[in-house]
């Protein structure tokens, strides 16, 4: 029986509750119900990348991706009824290419949740997965003097550790580890992968080649390839991600954040001398890039043999190239390590149960 207080929220809840909801449930779902747990809608993962790619207004009530067509539906959520079997609801997954469904009784009081994922065992997805391990994290040091920034312990293990987990808990098994300061520190701890139930080959840059250079150096495939720094922690849906770059046919798809700057000033809208406005301490919205990659095999063309290039130097590539890009909201947890304040608060979340096992 699922602990389903987890899952619910009220009609008043903002869209940015909601998103804090999923993330910590980790299962892209948030349940609308009233005071006697009759369920209204539902929020997924997926509604709220939609708004955020929409730029709506995350303070808003849920009540406003009702008012746009999503969650509910034109005849309400789809439910099942207790005693509904297991292979109903697989019908039903299948049907309407969905992962969860609410059990509710008679009177449409929510009482227990249905996932593809409890029900069916992973499968393993189609793609290999690299991750960049090779800087020196110098904004780290002195933790990073002998130590590679991916090797960091977060509570009771490295980085690196947690990302391949979590990539083998996803479904995928076939990992690149590209590697430079310190390589020996990580092919020690992490052999061939067979420990840890994945399949680690190692590529290892003579000179540091940039956020994009290492994959000129992999053997050709046909297969997508998934990229991630390996100083970010996240929780974000891999086989989300897959099935958003599938259904957009993209040649790359680039995980993003939602990044707000507050500005401590009133900022004016001026036309040379003449004022046309005022806006007193506004929040800007930025969409910023969140080291997460999905490649089509075709990308690798536009990637130099043996010289440094970047992500960035792709992407503007590609843009030359007139190729179709999309950008993936990531809603789930995100943090990229990158200064001594964000090891704090790694550890915090680490400690007080924020970031999952």
């Amino acid at each position: 029986m699922t602990k389903i207080g987890k899952y619910l929220i009220s009609i008043s809840t903002t869209i940015l509750q909601a998103m804090s909801c999923i993330d910590r449930n980790s299962k892209g779902i948030a349940l609308i119900v009233d005071e006697s747990q009759r369920l209204l809608g539902t929020v997924s993962d997926g509604d709220i990348r939609r708004a955020i790619l929409r730029g709506v207004n995350l303070d808003l009530p849920v009540t406003a991706l009702f008012a746009e067509g999503q969650s509910a539906g034109k005849n309400g959520p789809l439910t099942a009824l207790v005693g509904t079997t297991s292979a109903a609801l697989l019908q039903l997954m299948n049907d309407h290419e969905i992962r969860q469904i609410p059990i509710v009784d008679s009177e449409l009081r929510v009482v227990d949740m249905a996932f593809l994922t409890d029900m069916v065992k992973q499968y393993e997805l189609p793609i290999t997965a690299v991750v960049m391990a090779g800087g020196f994290g110098s904004r780290l040091r002195p933790l990073t003097d002998n130590t590679p920034k991916p090797m960091l312990h977060i509570g009771d293990r490295p980085i690196l550790e947690r990302i391949i987990g979590q990539l083998k808990k996803t479904g995928v098994n076939r990992i690149n580890l590209t590697t430079h300061f310190k390589a020996e520190t990580i092919s020690e701890h992490f052999g061939n992968g067979e420990q840890f139930g994945v399949n680690i080959n190692y590529i290892h840059e003579q000179e540091p080649l940039g956020t994009a250079g290492a994959l000129g150096l992999l053997e050709d495939s046909d297969e997508p390839l998934l990229v991630i720094n390996g100083d970010i922690l996240t929780q974000v849906d891999f086989r989300a991600m897959v099935a958003f770059h599938r259904r957009h046919k993209s040649c790359l798809t680039v995980g993003v954040r939602r990044y707000d700057l507050q500005v401590p000033y009133g900022v004016m809208d001026c036309d040379g001398p003449k004022i046309l406005g005022i806006s007193e301490k506004p929040k800007l919205q930025f969409l910023v890039n969140a080291g997460i990659y999905l490649l089509e095999p075709s990308v690798r063309q536009y990637i130099p043999a043996r010289r440094r290039f970047d992500m960035t130097d792709l992407i503007q590539a590609l843009i030359r190239e007139k190729r179709h890009m999309v950008s993936f909201p990531i809603v789930e947890y995100w943090l990229d390590i990158g200064q001594y304040p964000d090891y704090e608060k790694a550890q915090s979340d680490s400690q007080d149960g924020t970031l999952n096992s």
